[in-house]
């Protein structure tokens, strides 16, 4: 069984997600922007094995804590897609743009791709391209628990910002509409800020992309 825990972090209050396989007790973290101390203390806390660093996308309260966090223990670092390349090389003028602590580049071990999978443990989630938001932006679908991790291309009552470079709000309408509500209704997403709510709560409710 796939398990996942979610807790904010940074002044941004940023969802980071710890998900593991029950059996294993292998994890893998979705975008550890910061305050790496509550996060491994969290790790502690719940005994897992950290294996790996996942990311939806490049910016600095997503990616913020990644090259500290692989460089305190050996972990790979999966995704974004490498459309994000230039937000990850970026990272060091993020962190001074928003008043972040200071933040260092880094390669992924793996981008990721439209149809990919991740495997934490016995655990294999699904990755979906989701550009829009940001041009490498990737989601993390767990059909076995109905569960999405989904960055910020999609919140309760709103969808991710597209002023930023690269951001494209056609892509991001045809993100949500054409990779994530094939995942069904029932399916709980986990955004980057903000609470859970499902696909279809959001198909019905939601300002920006209800009735899609």
């Amino acid at each position: 069984m796939l398990h996942y825990h979610t807790l904010p972090v940074t002044a941004f209050q940023q969802n980071c997600s710890l998900v593991w396989c029950d059996q294993s007790k292998d994890a893998a973290v979705i975008d550890p922007g910061g305050e790496l101390e509550t996060i491994e203390w969290e790790i502690e806390r719940l005994g897992l094995n950290l294996k790996a660093i996942w990311l939806t996308h490049g910016h600095i309260d997503h990616a913020g804590g990644v090259a500290e966090l692989a460089a305190r223990q050996p972990l790979d670092i999966i995704g974004p897609h490498e459309g994000d390349r230039f937000w990850i090389d970026g990272l060091p003028q993020q962190g001074e743009m928003f008043g972040f602590p200071p933040a260092q580049s880094f390669e992924p071990t793996r981008w990721l791709h439209d149809g990919d999978t991740v495997r934490v443990g016995q655990e294999t989630l699904h990755v979906r391209h989701t550009p829009g938001h940001t041009p490498g932006h990737v989601v993390f679908h767990a059909p076995q628990i109905d569960r999405c991790f989904v960055g910020d291309v999609l919140f309760a009552g709103s969808i991710g910002r597209t002023d930023f470079p690269q951001g494209n709000h056609q892509q991001l309408i045809d993100s949500i509409v054409q990779r994530l509500w094939p995942m069904g209704d029932q399916t709980v997403f986990v955004p980057g800020h903000g609470p859970e709510s499902s696909f279809g709560r959001e198909r019905k409710t939601n300002p920006y992309v209800g009735n899609t």
